[in-house]
């Protein structure tokens, strides 16, 4: 093979050091993802900050996790709440375009710090009001969270947070937030290329990230089914608290 030609295949502003911590870093936070339910969209991102061109950060980064989730809930396809999908796809349309118009016109750090405190809060506290969340509750998270990450790139907490007091069990709670997951990426991605961003000048790199988050995707997955229900509860609500904590320490400083 000639790795004299892979700098041409590379976009402008990322070098081959930088793409292959991208691809290696695709699988462990796929993994992540996979196995602990929660944390590997933004830990990517997090990275992605370092390498990738800021006016690139969120559609390159809304892309890859497209594949990412993609792929998670194509493996768990059968633990899928359908109804859930499709009640948040009906409020995430609007809410990708509600959110394009909103880029860099709405307080990205004091948003961050609300949401983390919001998720903190969700995760922590008893609110059995929220066991049974109506069809209308799907829909109306899908636009919030999708026009949110319009904004700053990962939502992955809030969905999560919600999506976990609705589904108790571990496996319907993975695969439903992967397929929400999916919808929300592909309405962002759509909306981002009919602004004019040139997704074509990433395609090697993003193809090369979707397929070792695919690989991630299959490693974490196997952890999960070993994992007990209490376990993985545990790690989740950890995790999730962890990512509100950055969040908020982010929006403050």
């Amino acid at each position: 093979m000639d790795f004299t030609a892979l700098p041409a295949l590379l976009p402008d502003g990322v070098g081959p050091t930088g793409a292959a911590l991208l691809v290696l870093a695709s699988f462990f936070t796929s993994a992540l993802t996979a196995s602990a339910g929660i944390g590997g969209g933004l830990a990517l991102l997090g990275l992605m900050t370092y390498i990738v061109p800021i006016a690139a950060l969120i559609p390159v980064h809304g892309a890859v996790q497209l594949g990412s989730n993609a792929g998670r809930a194509a493996l768990m396809r059968s633990h899928i709440a359908w109804g859930c999908l499709a009640a948040f796809l009906v409020g995430a349309v609007p809410g990708a375009f509600l959110g394009r118009l909103a880029v860099g016109l709405l307080p990205e750090t004091a948003m961050e710090a609300l949401l983390g405190l919001f998720i903190i809060c969700l995760t922590w506290m008893r609110l059995p009001k929220m066991e049974g969340i109506s069809t209308a509750g799907f829909t109306v998270t899908g636009l919030v969270t999708t026009a949110m990450t319009m904004v700053f790139g990962a939502t992955g907490p809030f969905n999560a947070v919600v999506l976990s007091k609705a589904f108790s069990d571990r496996l319907v709670l993975i695969a439903t937030m992967a397929s929400v997951m999916t919808a929300q990426h592909m309405v962002k991605i759509v909306v981002f290329a009919l602004a004019g961003f040139a997704f074509a000048d990433w395609a090697p790199l993003l193809a090369a990230m979707i397929v070792t988050g695919f690989a991630g995707t299959w490693a974490g997955r196997h952890l999960l089914l070993r994992m007990s229900e209490e376990r993985f509860r545990l790690i989740f609500n950890i995790c999730l608290s962890v990512l509100a904590l950055d969040l908020i320490r982010r929006g403050l400083t």
